[in-house]
């Protein structure tokens, strides 16, 4: 015959759940009073995740609905699926993906490198002055706007006056269209993220340099190690978790091209490999009122990126490496 439960052991068992429970919540209250100097410096960056991260993704079922801004997303009539299946049949869908595609592929692998090589170069200098210099220099333009750097590149490429066309001309070339041809589009729309935003990257993998070991190198002259050999055994495999890492978060934007970037650099006669999502979205779902529809375009392009960062993720842990959770 099976034995009644115990009410009494029943009992205990639950006094020392709850004791265990009331140990750990007094526990975390000593630490917040302990340390509130620092929960008070977190508080405006949990508020501003909250806020204008996690509050907005209520807006995300307008992508499920013909949204109409007099009657608010409760009145406006769900259409299910509709504006996805627009989407997908849309002429305009491949030339979009094809034109996001290529431009991101283009930064993956001309621009993600480039800070780490600059990176690796300036930590082999050792005179510490010119190295502040540099960094400074190829700094500074992150903190411009993208007005600013598309003014500037109008300035230096114009087929009108522009210094590079005038010095082709001088040197008996002709004018290149950098700034109104489709096969210049790309290049362009990469050399400016090249300029403004190598800095901001160099400064990272710098930072990550910083504390490799220097007994590591001083170990490997000590074994007759040259300067490509710790480059390669120390060096490199020091910040790889850290190239991985933002490697990861970068594919999570794979298909943010940049709207005001992109929007700058566009014109009648380079739309047709210019035109990405970002600028799809603003003419159609915002110019054109359509404001279901551009969500559900910047819905699938949330999607994209998830996948690809659960994706490159659990390939890097597959692989030994940490990832990002």
């Amino acid at each position: 015959m099976k034995a009644l439960p115990d009410p009494a052991s029943n009992h205990h068992h639950h006094l020392i759940v709850t004791r265990k429970s009331e140990g750990v919540w007094v526990k975390i209250l000593k630490e917040v009073r302990r340390d509130y100097w620092l929960y008070l410096m977190l508080l405006p960056g949990v508020l501003y995740f909250l806020i204008f991260r996690y509050a907005p993704m209520w807006g995300l079922v307008i992508a499920f609905q013909n949204y109409m801004p007099f009657l608010g997303i409760a009145k406006s009539e769900w259409v299910g699926f509709a504006h996805f299946h627009a989407l997908f049949t849309s002429p305009d869908f491949w030339m979009l993906l094809r034109n996001t595609m290529i431009l991101a592929a283009y930064n993956i692998f001309l621009f993600f490198p480039l800070p780490i090589i600059i990176a690796l170069m300036l930590n082999e200098v050792r005179h510490e002055v010119y190295k502040k210099i540099v960094v400074s220099l190829i700094y500074v333009p992150h903190f411009l706007s993208w007005v600013i750097v598309v003014s500037f590149f109008y300035f230096f490429f114009s087929i009108q006056n522009g210094i590079v066309n005038e010095i082709l001309q001088s040197l008996g070339f002709q004018k290149v269209h950098f700034l109104d041809s489709a096969r210049w589009f790309r290049p362009m729309i990469t050399l400016e993220i090249i300029w403004k935003e190598t800095g901001w990257g160099t400064i990272i993998f710098m930072a990550a340099l910083a504390g490799v070991n220097p007994q590591l190198y001083e170990a490997a002259r000590m074994d007759g190690a040259n300067r490509w050999r710790q480059l390669y055994h120390i060096t490199l495999p020091s910040i790889r978790s850290t190239i991985i890492i933002l490697l990861i978060l970068r594919l999570g934007s794979f298909l943010d091209s940049g709207f005001e970037q992109i929007y700058l650099m566009l014109n009648t006669l380079n739309r047709e490999v210019g035109e990405v999502f970002d600028t799809y979205v603003y003419t159609v779902g915002i110019l054109g009122g359509q404001f279901g529809f551009s969500t559900a375009v910047d819905m699938f392009k949330s999607v994209v990126g998830l996948l690809l960062v659960l994706i490159t993720n659990r390939l890097a842990k597959k692989f030994g490496e940490e990832g990002i959770y």
